[in-house]
């Protein structure tokens, strides 16, 4: 009756990166760790574990020699999101039906 959820998104962290990815078609490692409030450490990890999955894209480069990591999610990666949300609302058709 309840489909598995996705670990690699059942994680409040890495659901943030995914779902702020999903709105925009690129986002800069400052900008996701400012709209998450990860600390720096964490954020690469998550975004690690993303990227492994297959989620997300990751490109490092320089900007006036700082360097820049830019994220983007895969197709994969929006698929793997748009099945965790239906997974998500059919658990909570259930509660509405049993409740």
């Amino acid at each position: 009756m309840f489909k598995a959820l996705d670990p690699v998104l059942h994680s409040q962290l890495r659901l943030a990166i995914i779902s702020l990815l999903m709105s925009v078609e690129e986002a800069e490692f400052t900008y996701i760790k400012e709209k998450t409030g990860a600390t720096a450490g964490n954020l690469s990890v998550q975004i690690s574990k993303l990227k492994t999955a297959g989620y997300l894209e990751v490109e490092k480069s320089f900007r006036d020699n700082f360097p820049l990591t830019t994220c983007s999610i895969t197709s994969k990666g929006r698929e793997a999101f748009a099945l965790y949300v239906k997974a998500l609302e059919d658990y909570i058709q259930v509660n509405k039906k049993g409740g």
